[in-house]
């Protein structure tokens, strides 16, 4: 009597032998996971600019300096983004029926909603990873769930309950599952961890916005030639 054929359980027989259904499972998860770390990639390279950015921002609002940093690369920086929102106020000076508290709350205003424009922009990404972080085991467990019903129809279909018939449906079953787990856990840990830190880099900048614009409001609007050569670079 010849022994029963041994399953194959390596990666490429699980994803090959399983159903069609299973195996588009499979294939939305890996996409998912693709798309996770591309974020994390692109979030850890903008969140460590952004935050070389807004220490910028407070050493410039400790120093109490108006010239907004120069260079092509500093253009587009949140140092000059909050100048530029803050400088046109600042010239304006304070109107005759405002007082100075409503002064410097006007400068602040503006350099805040220039922080917050600003940072909006590193948002774009964290929802889609924390859809993939909640949905992504819920799917796998769909092709799980699928996988061990196709595995039941067919030791219907053969008769046989032996280890050799179910232990392979049921593993391409579970290979779903883990799946989903592998594309979730990074999702979920990167999400949380990009969230703070967006938000540790919107409370410093926010609080070196409000200094600069008290510094600011202390300040008479009227600039001698080297501040008026800083303000038009």
């Amino acid at each position: 009597m010849n022994p029963a054929p041994v399953p194959d359980f390596t990666i490429q027989s699980l994803i090959l032998n399983a159903d069609p259904v299973v195996q588009g499972v499979m294939a939305m998860l890996v996409l998912a996971s693709l798309a996770c770390w591309a974020i994390i990639i692109e979030k850890s390279i903008l969140f460590g600019r952004l935050k070389r950015e807004a220490r910028s921002l407070a050493a410039l609002a400790a120093s109490g300096a108006i010239q907004p940093p120069e260079g092509d690369a500093a253009k587009d920086s949140l140092s000059s983004a909050v100048l530029r929102a803050g400088l046109p106020e600042w010239r304006e000076g304070r109107d005759q029926h405002e007082s100075a508290g409503e002064f410097r709350d006007r400068l602040e205003r503006a350099m805040r909603a220039a922080v917050t424009a600003t940072l909006r922009r590193a948002e774009p990404g964290l929802p889609l990873l924390a859809t993939i972080g909640s949905v992504s085991p819920f799917v796998g467990l769909f092709g799980t769930v699928w996988g061990i019903m196709h595995s039941f129809f067919g030791i219907a279909a053969k008769q046989d309950t032996g280890l050799a018939t179910v232990a392979p449906g049921i593993a391409e079953a579970l290979f779903a599952t883990a799946i989903g787990l592998v594309a979730a856990i990074p999702a979920v840990i990167a999400y949380n961890r990009y969230s703070i830190r967006l938000s540790r880099i919107r409370q410093e900048a926010l609080g070196a916005a409000a200094s600069l614009a008290s510094r600011l409001a202390r300040r008479p609007a009227v600039l001698d030639g080297r501040r008026k050569a800083g303000e038009s670079a």
